[in-house]
């Protein structure tokens, strides 16, 4: 297509509707339809991004390619999507006003009163039409978070309002809402829609398309309700009802045929249907297992599932690739110790030591890795489950009693995990972590050069603290190899025990990079190894 086109997803009545899996199918259509699409995510938080924010507050952070700490739902767009996001795909109010004040600290608006119209809406403008100028992309589709109403997201209501206006007819708004069922009379409805909707109307709004999500089914009446009250077509009220799995949102939005309404709202001819055959094949095999396995994951976030949403969609890719149901025990760290860890892991055929930072919960960890190791079972460390592996080896074979982390104990005898050399002068905990992706050479003789078949890789970090190479070789001797080491810098990446079945840690977070139609190769092999008797 000659130039860039634009699609808002609005959410209104509740969060959570699922604005970033509607955005994702949507987008995933348009991909199969042959078009280049991406996703952009605005936060109507103050923070200037996730990476500071505790996860029982907004889930997991993200990472993507560039190093940008960004919102979870980044997630899903490079899941669906199977393509890289960056920075310039999620922007926060405080970035916004960041930029916008260091704009009015350089003299930039040359002495003028900054307001929220037009500095703030022209920052947000500019951000959201970052990504179409680049000429890559046939349409953008932009994610507004929060609801409509929320004082939070006036600003960029405001500046989708301005751009229906200046891009006339390069833009369509799509609107999700709740059309919720009341058990006490047996009816859906529809007043809650109706006034999110005037909501978005007074803001200057008209939305071009509906997504209603429900439990139970719109009856033709209910969608005619909706469109007649909401100013829409009938065609364009689409049915979002809850499904087993968020990757057969894509296959329902096809049968509503949202792609094809939104098409058509640009003047594009729909054309032939695509056949979506790779992610028919993903979902056939995700929901017709030939085996099940346990798998421990043990963290100290684990009453929030979206805090290792990452950990866990990657486990749902690799068992798709092995056939097989993955069942995910969440253990909380702090809950276990010497007298009932072994009760709390004796029912799982393999264990993942989960990433995080700080102190809580370390114990727990490190118990879980020795129970892993002791008893042969298949074992992933991730960043710091690496790092409690690193510690748990050396207390317990080298019998360095004092082993630990700088980050958990300053000053042991025995830092095995030391902090980076470029770290040691940074105060402020914002973007400054070893973040994005770096390269890593590997091994032949490993496990992890068996699960990638290929001895150079980059993938995404997200820490600060490293395996001190200092006892490298003391570790080596008994029994504990680095397999996989930074070509520049000697960071050890990968650290496995090759007489154990599969015992693997990594530095990095290999959970960013796993896709429905790429499931990552170590998650995979994982999954694999407790498959083989």
């Amino acid at each position: 297509m000659a130039t860039t086109k634009y699609i808002f997803v609005t959410g209104g009545v509740t969060s959570s509707l699922g604005k970033g899996i509607i955005s994702a199918s949507l987008a995933k259509l348009l991909q199969a339809r042959g078009y280049s699409v991406t996703i952009q995510k605005l936060d109507p938080y103050i923070n200037v991004d996730p990476g500071t924010l505790n996860p029982y507050e907004h889930g997991e952070c993200y990472v993507t390619e560039d190093g940008a700490e960004t919102d979870l739902d980044l997630g899903h767009y490079e899941r669906f999507l199977n393509v890289y996001t960056s920075q310039a795909n999620n922007v926060t109010t405080g970035r916004i006003y960041q930029d916008v004040i260091n704009k009015e600290r350089r003299g930039d608006y040359l002495g003028k009163t900054v307001q929220i119209i037009p500095h703030i809406t022209d920052e947000i403008k500019r951000r959201i039409k970052i990504l179409g100028s680049k000429g890559k992309f046939d349409f953008v589709i932009t994610e507004i978070g929060g609801t409509v109403g929320d004082i939070e997201s006036l600003p960029y209501i405001e500046s989708v309002r301005q751009l229906r206006w200046e891009l006339k007819n390069k833009c369509v708004v799509i609107h999700l809402t709740l059309v919720p069922f009341l058990a006490a009379s047996g009816e859906l409805k529809t007043k809650p829609t109706q006034h999110s909707v005037k909501t978005l109307l007074e803001a200057g709004v008209q939305p071009d398309i509906l997504v209603l999500r429900t439990e139970h089914p719109l009856t033709a009446d209910i969608k005619q309700k909706v469109a007649n009250f909401c100013n829409v077509q009938k065609e364009a009220v689409i049915e979002s009802k809850d499904v087993s799995t968020i990757y057969e949102v894509p296959l329902e939005m096809q049968k509503e045929r949202l792609d094809e309404i939104v098409l058509k709202s640009f003047d594009i001819e729909p054309g032939e249907k695509p056949d979506l055959k790779p992610w028919k094949e993903f979902l056939k095999k995700y929901k017709n297992p030939k085996n099940t396995i346990n798998i421990a994951l043990v963290g100290k976030y684990v009453e929030l599932k979206d805090a290792y949403k990452s950990i866990n969609e990657a486990l749902i890719h690799a068992g798709a690739a092995n056939e097989t149901r993955v069942n995910v025990k969440y253990i909380h760290s702090e809950l276990i110790n010497e007298d009932n860890y072994e009760k709390e892991l004796s029912d799982v055929q393999g264990i993942i030591v989960a990433p995080g930072f700080g102190h809580r919960g370390i114990p727990g960890k490190i118990l879980a890795v020795k129970f892993a190791r002791e008893k042969n079972i298949p074992f992933f460390g991730i960043c710091l489950g690496m790092q409690m592996a690193v510690i748990e080896f050396a207390r317990n074979v080298l019998k360095l009693d004092d082993a630990n982390s700088l980050e958990m104990d300053p000053k042991c005898k025995h830092p095995v995990i030391n902090l980076m050399e470029e770290q040691k002068m940074i105060i402020e905990k914002g973007g400054t972590m070893r973040l994005g992706a770096y390269d890593c050479k590997i091994l032949k003789d490993s496990k992890a050069y068996q699960a990638y078949n290929k001895t150079c890789i980059a993938e995404r970090h997200r820490h600060r603290y490293e395996f001190n190479n200092t006892y490298e070789l003391e570790f080596s001797k008994s029994g504990m190899i680095a397999t996989g080491k930074n070509p520049e810098t000697d960071l050890i990446e990968i650290i496995e025990i090759p007489k154990h079945k599969w015992f693997v840690g990594v530095q990095f977070h290999p959970e960013y990079k796993s896709t429905v139609l790429n499931p990552h190769p170590l998650f995979v092999s994982f999954v694999k190894s407790i498959l083989e008797k």
